[in-house]
């Protein structure tokens, strides 16, 4: 085999490629007839499908072949905002300034602090530690909104949840399973607070309708009249949430 075929295929298998700064993912899908290759915008990953027949030597070479087509949709996503002090990133649509306050007594994990031009995030305790800690508390400022506005949209439609997640989902916002499951991305946190209503709503009318026929947007329309902003807000800026996120390689 060629030398550049067996380093193609080393840098797929351990599914990285270090000039990219991205990862791999290799998948093998049985009703795939032929390779392809595309980004997750979410993710910032490069996705490699494969025939079931198709070796890692064939797939390794057709990454390198497009290596031009990769960085360039690479190069257009925004950049990422890593829970770092003092970058910018919105709660519940409003922006904050990150601030890593180090030990204090008599303060919460983590604040939020009116302050001029914008508002403050100040996130106490070690700075090693600080991305991680306010990763778990803005799951759990999630998880409590989203408790309380699938509650109110449950009473309003006379459906009830089965339970409630909330996770770093990449597809979708929201998601309803057949056993009245709902789980959400935390991410609707960052978002103003009439998006995260809204992704509520949607998700407990899938309920009743497993679907999005006619019915089932009845059903958000009855109990969100107003729907159709929120539904425009994140088509267009819904993708750029995506962007924040603890540090790479943060506690």
């Amino acid at each position: 085999m060629p030398r550049k075929s067996r380093t193609a295929a080393k840098d797929i298998a351990e599914h990285t490629i270090s000039d990219l700064n991205a990862p791999i993912e290799v998948r093998r899908h049985p009703g795939a007839r032929r390779l392809t290759l595309r980004v997750s915008r979410t993710r910032r990953a490069v996705i490699v499908t494969l025939p079931i027949q198709c070796d890692l030597d064939e797939a390794g070479s057709f990454v390198h072949r497009n290596m031009a087509w990769v960085r360039e949709r690479l190069d257009s996503l925004p950049s990422p905002v890593p829970f770092h002090d003092g970058a910018f990133m919105p709660l519940r649509g409003e922006t904050h300034r990150l601030v890593f306050a180090g030990a204090g007594r008599g303060r919460g994990v983590v604040r939020s602090v009116k302050a001029s031009p914008y508002a403050e995030l100040q996130i106490c305790g070690q700075p090693d530690h600080a991305s991680r800690r306010l990763g778990d508390w803005l799951l759990k400022q999630a998880r409590a909104d989203l408790e309380d506005r699938v509650a109110w949209h449950g009473d309003r439609l006379g459906l009830k949840a089965s339970r409630i997640s909330v996770r770093d989902q990449t597809s979708r916002w929201g998601s309803c399973s057949t056993t009245g499951a709902l789980s959400f991305s935390w991410r609707l946190i960052l978002a103003p607070r009439h998006i995260l209503d809204y992704v509520a709503a949607h998700e407990v009318a899938h309920l009743a309708e497993m679907n999005h026929g006619p019915k089932f947007w009845a059903l958000v329309r009855r109990t969100m009249p107003d729907m159709d902003d929120a539904r425009r807000w994140l088509q267009i800026y819904g993708m750029d949430l995506h962007r924040y996120g603890p540090a790479v390689g943060g506690n």
